[in-house]
């Protein structure tokens, strides 16, 4: 078996070493270093280059942000932010992602140990996906991880009741885009949405993030896009040009009212390893749009999406899989292919044009 090699770096001695104890209790990982700043590892690196670093953002001598910047420029490598949630990481861990880090992973501040060891399965997961991630030299956006553990795998039955025989169609509510994304999502999500026109239909996304990064995520799209961008709350419309993400840890669902689509959050066991799932939002899709809905599918690590994908294809929906030549990690598309929930693969420059031509908006 080929071994991961992992660098940690953050200035808490206790972080360095829960964190090259969990990786390093893997069979697949080998933690090469663990060191206090990024001038420290510049010099480690020198001696044996790591095929994923573990990064903090907050340092001394150089911060995390400047050493990544410098990294994607010399020599891209697979990068996973480890973050507190104060609100200036958070910022810095979407500057970071912008940057070209591949996943961001939460670092609570209290009971270090207790919450380090409690997150293992995360950070495990965000390494393994950073590992197979197409990390390119231009800066670009890179998604975290999909959050996994080591439970039985749920399906969409714990949030929402299967698909029954006839799927109701949107009745005259108007069409909507649901997109569903993992590893490699923030950067794809980034160039689709920025492409978008204030007239384009209502957009649902899930995006699997840690809790308390959905939020600054759609803020930060939000400043980037003509269209609206924003973290979903409970009973939000759909509403055309606006797009709708999930916040981290809670499921999205679509819901049909007497005029107009609306969102539903709630809370739940992890789908599909994931909270929010895919699968959810899509089957949710499937039940209350049906034919007047547009799916897609995109990079992203696992398969949740793929049966909802199908199901919303099978309730009359147009579906599409981002291809794998675009794609930073070809799990999730993959996986929706080999089922026949895509009707067709498209390159990630053409999803914008494919949501205009279905909303019909001029110019699609």
């Amino acid at each position: 078996m080929k071994q991961i090699k992992v660098m940690v770096v953050d200035d808490s001695a206790v972080v360095r070493q829960v964190l090259s104890g969990l990786l390093g209790r893997e069979p697949d990982m080998q933690v090469t270093y663990a060191v206090a700043d990024p001038i420290l590892a510049s010099e480690r690196m020198r001696l044996q280059w790591p095929d994923v670093v573990v990064l903090d953002v907050e340092m001394p001598r150089m911060d995390g942000l400047t050493f990544l910047r410098k990294l994607m420029a010399e020599r891209p490598t697979p990068v996973v932010i480890c973050s507190s949630l104060t609100e200036k990481s958070t910022r810095t861990s979407m500057e970071a992602l912008a940057s070209g880090a591949v996943a961001v992973v939460s670092k609570p501040k209290l009971d270090l140990r207790q919450s380090l060891h409690e997150g293992c399965d995360e950070l495990v997961a965000a390494v393994r996906s950073a590992a197979l991630a197409r990390v390119q030299p231009a800066p670009s956006m890179r998604a975290p991880a999909p959050p996994v553990v080591p439970a039985a795998k749920l399906t969409a039955d714990a949030i929402l009741a299967p698909m029954g025989d006839a799927p109701a169609p949107g009745r005259g509510n108007g069409r909507v885009v649901a997109l569903g994304t993992s590893t490699g999502g923030t950067q794809a999500l980034e160039r689709v949405l920025t492409e978008l026109p204030p007239q384009t239909p209502g957009i649902v996304i899930v995006q699997h993030m840690p809790e308390q990064f959905t939020a600054a995520f759609a803020e930060r799209l939000n400043g980037l896009c003509q269209i609206t961008v924003r973290e979903a709350r409970n009973n939000d419309p759909v509403l055309a040009g606006q797009a709708l993400i999930a916040p981290g840890g809670r499921h999205m669902l679509l819901r049909r009212g007497p005029s107009q689509y609306f969102v539903e959050v709630v809370d739940g066991p992890l789908v599909n390893r994931h909270r929010p799932s895919v699968d959810v939002l899509f089957r949710s899709v499937a039940k209350s749009a049906g034919a007047s809905a547009l799916g897609i599918i995109m990079t992203g690590m696992g398969d949740d999406g793929a049966v909802g994908l199908l199901e919303m294809r099978q309730a009359g929906a147009r579906t599409l899989a981002q291809d794998e030549q675009s794609c930073v990690v070809y799990g999730m598309p993959r996986e929706a292919v080999r089922r026949g929930a895509a009707e067709r693969s498209v390159a990630l420059d053409a999803i914008s044009r494919e949501i205009l031509q279905y909303g019909g908006v001029n110019g699609g």
